[in-house]
């Protein structure tokens, strides 16, 4: 019997991603995605860019102090002779060159090195040489679930702290636009709550009330959008059977949109720790995908991540593409 040692500190039986795997050999199909990465200073994150490099899923760009990039590849065991590097001088250095990088055409997506998440989207973000859209920034987690048939999007569990229902609406439109160019179909959105019914004295219900019915009006859309719902009702048929929904939603949702991150956030975790799930990263509504990973992650998770940035790429590089009306 085999078993291989869970990146969540137990052993497990070594098991298949089903799912991760359907991303990766979809984005191996597709031009490789030139990524710039900021801080790659570890081995933990270095590592992440030379698997995804291996499998010819991204064209990197280093973006760090070039002695301490070339030290973490040594201690790997890895070389980076063959990639591009640009030197900064630290963290934040490296995070506004990347974007810079973006800005001039060069990158097509940003990558997290080694440095904090806050330090590369406050470069995002900045009002003078950011990456701002009309849209609302926000993180989704791409979860393979065990047992459970399909990836499950959960968002926003990173960014948006207390989103309003404006927030929510790009935090949903974000969502169905990831699912699409993961090739989803149908997609089918869950509003999350603590229940299934439409009650004032909680704003979360009324606010899911709100977004479906923009969805029903055309303000939101390629989706199927359905709520309120309680997480067991929205991917659970039998819980939906139970509680009498009739919905095209309950019960096969594949794209989660929790009430707030701290909900998400417990969600998410929650999937990681108690069902080993596994959960990559990407933040949408910039002008580019950008990549998210953690130390923790394991080498599916990493390229998944990858995989997921560049599906989403090759929609806006179709979408630049096509002749203006």
């Amino acid at each position: 019997m085999t078993v291989a040692t869970s990146t969540h500190g137990s052993s497990e039986l070594a098991r298949q991603h089903t799912k991760y795997d359907r991303l990766v050999t979809a984005a191996k199909a597709l031009p490789k995605l030139k990524v710039a990465v900021a801080h790659p200073c570890d081995a933990a994150s270095l590592s992440a860019v030379i698997e995804a490099v291996e499998l010819g899923l991204i064209d990197p760009i280093l973006v760090g102090p070039q002695a301490k990039i070339t030290a973490a590849a040594q201690v790997l065991g890895k070389s980076v002779a063959t990639m591009r590097i640009v030197d900064a001088p630290h963290s934040n250095a490296a995070a506004e060159k990347a974007v810079d990088l973006v800005r001039a055409g060069e990158a097509e997506a940003l990558m997290k090195g080694s440095l904090h998440t806050d330090e590369l989207m406050g470069a995002v973000v900045r009002r003078e040489g950011g990456l701002r859209t009309a849209r609302r920034i926000s993180h989704c987690f791409v979860m393979d679930v065990p047992h459970h048939e399909t990836a499950l999007i959960i968002t926003d569990a990173a960014v948006n702290i207390a989103p309003t229902l404006e927030d929510k609406i790009h935090i949903v439109q974000n969502a169905i636009d990831l699912a699409r160019a993961m090739r989803v179909d149908p997609v089918r959105v869950a509003i999350l709550s603590a229940m299934e019914t439409v009650n004032p004295k909680v704003p979360s219900t009324i606010e899911a009330a709100a977004l479906c019915k923009m969805a029903d009006r055309g303000q939101i859309t390629g989706g199927i959008v359905d709520g309120p719902l309680a997480l067991d009702n929205a991917i659970d048929l039998g819980a939906a059977k139970i509680k009498k929904i009739q919905s095209p939603v309950a019960g096969q949702a594949n794209v989660l949109v929790v009430p707030d991150l701290e909900a998400g956030n417990m969600l998410a975790k929650s999937l990681t720790f108690l069902a080993d799930a596994d959960a990559a990263g990407i933040v949408l509504g910039a002008r580019v995908p950008i990549i998210l990973t953690s130390r923790a992650d394991s080498t599916i998770t990493r390229l998944a991540s990858c995989a997921v940035a560049s599906l989403v790429a090759d929609v806006q590089r179709k979408q630049l593409a096509l002749p203006e009306v």
